[in-house]
């Protein structure tokens, strides 16, 4: 009996949210035979609920219009989950404290008492800080205007500050969706060449249109990301260095955040040498990029190979050196 209440909630709220459905539609989200929808359909509207089918082949089960239902049927797991997930530092920086508020308080009204004094405990012992250590969340001024413009599949140019020449370019974006990563915004945009990642601390001028595009039918946001990531991480290293780490830095590297040097101790499974170092291939994005984050560890890390990094690591510390 209880799994039959919560599907027939399932069925109320999905049609409330998305308008219509077939039957098959309905049978397919929740995994039940269309008989079992059938079924459930017809005690809905025996219940009182103003549920109807539209004939033909756009037909389906619809609510009559402006019906909504004030039963949320959260259990005490679910309405945990909705306050844990509660970024107030990211809503405000998207201009949605008021409406964040707003929705806190009436997901509150509608809880039973002691899920309210769960969900009150749970805010105030969990809380999500999104910046990564020794730095700050970036500023971006434009960030209320792109999430604007996401949600309301608007183009918008800007004047974008990117890496290579020339460094300021105008772009015509249809924004698709933004992703927060590590304190830093970024908007997954489509532009004149394909759909790139921007980020949007580095948009300098903005200027909003009336002018609505299309998003592609299937387009998934996260899906989107990862192949980013994906593909950053395929293209960011471009060799790789041979290195001796002594047994004092390999004791100290977890307080180190020395993600690279870690991840390359664990993927080759090397043993320790008699005087406790390790030698391991790590990989490099460039020789500059590898000796500025190489140098720091001293003389507890010594890199054997290639022959450029050791020559550029020498340039290095000579030039600290003269200047002290």
């Amino acid at each position: 009996m209880e799994m039959r209440s919560s599907r027939l909630l399932q069925i109320l709220l999905l049609l409330q949210t998305r308008r219509q459905l077939t039957a098959r539609e309905l049978a397919s989200e929740l995994e039940v035979s269309l008989r079992t929808i059938y079924r459930d359909v017809e005690a809905l509207a025996a219940a009182g609920v103003p549920v109807y089918a539209d004939q033909g082949r756009a037909g389906g089960y619809r609510l009559v219009d402006g019906y909504r239902t004030k039963l949320t049927g959260l259990n005490e797991g679910e309405a945990a989950a909705l306050f844990l997930v509660g970024m107030p530092g990211p809503a405000a920086a998207l201009g949605l404290t008021e409406q964040t508020s707003s929705a806190e308080l009436k997901l509150l009204a509608a809880l039973a008492p002691d899920q309210r004094d769960r969900a009150g405990r749970l805010k105030n012992r969990f809380h999500l800080d999104m910046p990564a250590w020794y730095r700050d969340a970036e500023e971006s001024p434009y960030l209320a205007a792109v999430a604007s413009a996401v949600m309301e599949d608007r183009r918008i140019k800007v004047l974008y500050r990117r890496w290579e020449a020339p460094r300021e370019v105008e772009r015509t974006l249809e924004p698709y969706g933004l992703v927060l990563k590590n304190g830093t915004w970024y908007v997954v945009a489509a532009a004149p060449g394909g759909v790139r990642t921007y980020r949007v601390s580095n948009i300098l001028q903005l200027a909003p249109t009336d002018e609505v595009f299309t998003r592609p039918d299937g387009f998934d946001l996260a899906q989107r990301w990862q192949e980013h990531l994906d593909r950053f991480e395929s293209e960011r290293f471009t060799g790789a260095a041979l290195v001796r780490i002594s047994a004092g830095l390999v004791a100290g590297l977890a307080d180190l955040s020395a993600t690279l040097l870690l991840k390359a101790i664990a993927d080759t499974g090397v043993e320790p040498a008699a005087d406790g170092s390790i030698t391991v291939s790590v990989p490099i994005e460039s020789i500059g990029n590898a000796a500025t984050g190489l140098i720091r560890y001293g003389n507890l890390l010594e890199v054997l190979e290639p022959a450029e990094l050791r020559a550029e690591l020498k340039r290095l510390a000579e030039s600290v050196a003269a200047l002290y």
